[in-house]
């Protein structure tokens, strides 16, 4: 008979603890692994953090240290001093400062493009050869400027206002408060480049030019003078007589009066239908022209209307067409001068030789026509964003 099994363990076996007492022993080793792992988190993350402010410190530093102290300035106010020795790097953003810069012999690193005759006017073309573009008047590049790494800008609040705070952080900058008056703005570009004298000294030339034209024109007119003068610039769809600007203060300081219409007219008037014509009325009408058929049609069928016959001016052969560059669009001190050119020959008058102190900088010239350009939507008057020039 087979014995039966005892269900006592034997005397020296040993339970083994039930699994669920190895639970803590597993927990706290997990737990050491973690803490470890988020140890070393923490010291990366501290490490970092070291590394950029250590980092930003020196960055900091570093701007400092290179900060340019300067004023916000308009056109009366403080500007940077720079050597008249030195070569400034200069960036102009407007016609009228890139004129007066090449008058006085400045050459900038970045200009804004022309109007007419792009990229650039004709007779700034040699003087400019190879500088940079930095897009319109209007609308600045403002990127490709502080690229450039300008020593001082140029500018003007009628078109730059809004940009000004952005400007003043690229490099110290002056504001024109026009783009019309070229006196303003030769004295502001000599202020910002150190050229005070040369300043004085082309705009001494300039008063002696006037004196000599003024009085060579009244001899020549004797009772006639002074005469009644339209600035009038034809467009593809209406027609702008100007009375002030660029070119109507020149006129008013040579002692040229506004024709009767334009009298208290701000900027001018604009005027869409030929029975406008009468409007246009005066002693001498300079005409404004573009290389674009559009304008020479308007203008043939302006001219040819009885009521343009009857005008003073026509009658008296007294029409004259004049570079649109020089007379509104240049802005300068250079384009200024050669407006005085083309008053000396449609009058038939000598002009007043020059001393080579004055005769620094290439003069507009009037031989070829300007290109054509955009045409800007209508307006009212002149806006900080249409092809207005200095007008």
């Amino acid at each position: 008979m087979t014995p039966t099994p005892s269900l006592r363990p034997p005397p020296h076996s040993r339970l083994r603890p039930p699994p669920s007492r190895q639970a803590p022993s597993v927990l706290r080793s997990l737990l050491l692994v973690l803490g470890l792992f988020a140890g070393v988190l923490a010291f990366v993350a501290l490490a970092l953090l070291a590394g950029m402010l250590l980092f930003a410190g020196t960055a900091e530093a570093d701007i400092r240290a290179d900060t340019r102290t300067y004023a916000r300035s308009d056109s009366a106010a403080a500007a940077p001093a720079v050597s008249s020795a030195s070569a400034p790097r200069l960036v102009t953003l407007y016609q009228g400062a890139t004129d007066s810069a090449v008058a006085l012999g400045v050459t900038p690193i970045g200009v804004v493009d022309a109007w007419m005759e792009k990229p650039t006017y004709r007779y700034l073309r040699e003087a400019l050869d190879g500088v940079e573009h930095v897009g319109l008047e209007t609308q600045p590049n403002l990127e490709k400027v502080a690229w450039l790494d300008p020593d001082v800008i140029v500018a003007t609040r009628f078109r730059h206002e809004r940009v000004r705070p952005l400007l003043e952080q690229i490099a110290p900058t002056r504001f024109s408060s026009t783009v019309s008056d070229f006196k303003a703005s030769l004295t502001m570009v000599a202020a910002a480049t150190g050229r005070e004298d040369r300043a004085e000294q082309l705009l001494a030339c300039w008063d002696d030019r006037i004196a000599d034209l003024r009085a060579k024109i009244s001899t020549a007119l004797g009772d006639a003078w002074p005469q009644k003068a339209a600035v009038v610039r034809f467009k593809s769809d209406h027609v702008r007589l100007y009375s002030s600007g660029f070119a109507g203060s020149i006129l008013e300081e040579l002692g040229f009066r506004q024709p009767d219409a334009a009298a208290d007219q701000g900027w001018g008037m604009k005027l869409t239908s030929e029975e406008n014509i009468p409007a246009l009325d005066a002693d001498v009408i300079f005409v404004l022209l573009e290389n674009d058929p559009a304008i020479h049609d308007t203008y043939r069928h302006w001219t040819a209307h009885p009521l343009w016959q009857r005008l003073t001016a026509t009658q008296a052969g007294r029409v004259y067409e004049v570079d649109t560059v020089n007379w509104i669009m240049g802005g300068g001190i250079l384009a200024a001068n050669a407006m005085l050119d083309d008053l000396y020959r449609h009058y038939g008058l000598s002009p007043q030789a020059l001393s080579p102190s004055c005769a620094l900088g290439e003069a507009p010239s009037a031989v070829e026509e300007p290109s054509a350009i955009g045409e800007p939507s209508a307006i009212k008057e002149p806006s900080a964003t249409t092809d207005e020039g200095a007008a």
